[in-house]
């Protein structure tokens, strides 16, 4: 190869050199050059973590790399590990939500009681909030009365890692505290004393092979702790990154934390973790979700009670945009912090939840341009579609200049069926592919491409069932966002549609 550093539009063409018989046998390379190149190789593979397939060139004494991607042609070691079976009859029978085996005394806790909860403790609840998730990490299982796979127990155990049983229906009044079970995760059932070794299931599959796909893969998560591990993952960003949690965690109402002269305190440790996120993934993006808290979660917030109404109906209550739009100096709090971490990060985008109406969601964007967020160049604004209006007039939505919308597929299957998730009589009968769920999904990507707005769905439908995946690539989504056991998975998922749609 002749001039390989020739400038732009002064390449000399290649010449195709046949090699004499003579030298076919030969060494080709210096035992210089093919240390130089061993080394270049590593550090290569270093630098990506992965191996690589490396082409270069040697030009006089000069070694040049032209180019690497990574090896495709690896095949994932899959571990596989067999829970032990369980032949003890079971004493409460429920949802299986996490996988996983688990064997401690039980602690039985309200939202008040959280510190109550131990190393090692099974944390039983009628069902848990944001609010319990500093327990949560401490215990070694989780079970509840109510709930099904897309509650915030489950939700919340698949991301800690810890076994999980919802939907008993009477797991707090059946047990007791102190008494010792058996939590099987993987079969849904709970069972007298320790009847089994405490092991988790087969961990997800962290593949060695790179699939890229044109869809693009992200992953939901709350916990700061689990950052740097999961971005290390073949995953291209955060498609849900939710407050709730970093909020639990600071442990005080915002408004009782103004009243208290500590709302700088408050956005400083809010905006400290989130940047934990756009650290760790920089330059992939991050989309942040506002805060969700229903009223009574804010309640069980340190000082809440002062400032959070009973509501009959908490979910269809005082949440999300409509919160936003009536409490601007507490959602202000919230602003400056996305604004602090923008400042050093670029890849913060910036979701909100329960729009249910066009002049709110308009007013939310007034107030960002207001607040100086589109000084950021990179700055985003989405809006969860997750309330039966967004649907119906997504393009009115679209209209008001968001850049994107990510389903949330949880509320919205409630609100389109009338099912509480966390009702165990009626969780079997929750499913997103319900026709009528189906038709609005549709609806929802296709209006965002017609519009060129980003379409992601950050609900668990992807996570369970393919044959929905394969609808949303069809349709023409942007994004799915997963849990993080579910990212591989996901990905090749994801290829094999793609392949099979004839897209590159």
């Amino acid at each position: 190869m002749k001039d390989i550093k020739a400038s732009a539009g002064e390449l000399e063409p290649n010449i195709k050199t046949s090699v004499p018989p003579s030298k076919q046998d030969k060494q080709k390379l210096a035992d210089k050059d093919i240390v130089a190149l061993g080394e270049l190789g590593k550090m290569i593979e270093e630098q990506y973590q992965f191996p690589q397939d490396i082409e270069w060139a040697k030009e006089g004494t000069e070694l040049f790399i032209l180019q690497t991607r990574p090896v495709t042609t690896i095949k994932p070691k899959e571990e596989t590990r067999t829970l032990p079976k369980i032949e003890a009859k079971a004493i409460l029978t429920g949802v299986a939500a996490s996988p996983g085996i688990a064997v401690g005394p039980v602690k039985i806790v309200e939202a008040s009681q959280i510190d109550k909860v131990k190393n090692g403790d099974v944390l039983v609840a009628e069902m848990t909030t944001p609010d319990f998730v500093p327990a949560m990490k401490r215990a070694t299982a989780i079970v509840t009365d109510r709930g099904g796979r897309t509650a915030h127990a489950a939700i919340v155990s698949r991301e800690l890692g810890i076994p999980c049983v919802v939907g008993t229906e009477v797991a707090t009044k059946t047990l007791s505290d102190g008494q010792e079970i058996t939590v099987d995760g993987s079969g849904g059932e709970v069972y007298a004393g320790k009847v089994a070794k405490p092991t988790t299931a087969a961990p997800a599959v962290i593949s060695q092979e790179r699939i890229e796909t044109k869809t693009r893969v992200y992953v939901n998560l709350a916990e700061p702790e689990l950052a740097e591990v999961v971005a290390a993952r073949h995953v291209d960003g955060v498609g849900l990154l939710r407050a709730e949690f970093m909020i639990a965690q600071i442990g005080g109402h915002p408004r009782y934390m103004l009243h208290e002269g500590k709302g700088e305190q408050f956005m400083e440790m809010l905006a400290r973790s989130i940047t934990t996120f756009t650290k760790a993934f920089h330059p992939r993006p991050v989309v942040y979700r506002t805060t969700d808290f229903k009223t009574n979660e804010y309640r069980n917030l340190r000082g809440g009670e002062k400032y959070e109404e009973f509501e009959e109906n908490p979910m269809l209550g005082y949440r999300g945009c409509s919160r936003y739009t009536r409490e601007t100096e507490v959602f202000r709090l919230e602003v400056d912090a996305i604004k602090k971490v923008c400042q050093h990060y670029d890849n913060l985008y910036v979701m909100i939840p329960f729009v249910r109406f066009v002049d709110e969601l308009a007013a939310i964007k007034r107030f960002f341009v207001a607040e100086g967020l589109y000084q950021f160049p990179n700055f985003k604004l989405w809006m969860m579609a997750e309330v039966p209006s967004n649907v119906f007039l997504i393009d009115k939505f679209l209209d008001v200049g968001i850049d994107g919308i990510s389903i949330g597929s949880n509320d919205l299957t409630q609100l389109i069926l009338g099912i509480d998730r966390d009702n165990p009589k009626l969780a079997p009968q929750f499913d997103e592919r319900n026709e009528a769920v189906l038709m609005a999904l549709e609806k929802l990507i296709k209006a965002s491409v017609s519009k060129g707005a980003t379409s992601s769905i950050c609900g668990q439908a992807p996570s369970v069932y393919p044959e929905l995946t394969e609808k949303l690539v069809k349709w023409g989504i942007t994004s799915v966002s997963v849990s993080p056991d579910m990212i591989s998975e996901t990905r090749r998922i994801i290829a094999a549609i793609e392949a099979k749609l004839g897209r590159p």
